[in-house]
């Protein structure tokens, strides 16, 4: 036996091998199902508590929110009335789809648009926040909902 296959054959010792082996259960604890859940869920808090403020009641626009959109959002190409519907409905929907993990790629992606909206036109000096937003939802566009979703069992990915 020479060196090289004493090494590799044998488990690594010291401070190293004990590090290796707890990442090695901390990856079966911390799986992908857990993170793709929590980013799920923080994700649709922000949309949905965001959605929240612009209605009253279950659905009803509220007159500031068509005031916000004719003042202070200005998107071009789009009255400030249908983007105030758009979006107030919007925040409302894919939050829910979300959480539910149904058709999780595509919700992520609606909100990563309605995110890519907000950083050009509105609030471009936001950038921080706007990257905190887009990291879960890529890691859910790319990856996927998980296992513990609505998704999962209709053999959506």
């Amino acid at each position: 036996m020479n060196s090289a296959t004493t090494m590799t054959d044998t488990p690594a010792g010291g401070i190293i091998g004990r590090w290796n082996r707890l990442a090695d259960q901390l990856q079966g604890w911390i799986s992908h199902n857990l993170i793709a859940l929590a980013a799920r869920i923080a994700i649709a808090a922000i949309f949905f508590l965001s959605a929240r403020t612009k209605v009253e009641g279950l659905l009803s626009i509220k007159d500031s929110t068509f005031l916000l959109f004719e003042e202070e959002y200005k998107l071009p190409l789009l009255p400030p009335e249908f983007a105030a519907h758009m979006a107030t409905y919007a925040e409302h929907l894919f939050p829910i789809l979300l959480v539910l993990g149904f058709f999780t790629r595509l919700s992520a992606l609606a909100l990563l648009g309605m995110t890519a909206t907000i950083q050009i036109f509105v609030y471009p000096d936001a950038w921080p926040t706007h990257l905190t937003w887009a990291v879960p939802m890529l890691y859910l566009i790319g990856r996927g909902g998980g296992a513990w979703t609505v998704d999962h069992p209709l053999g959506i990915k």
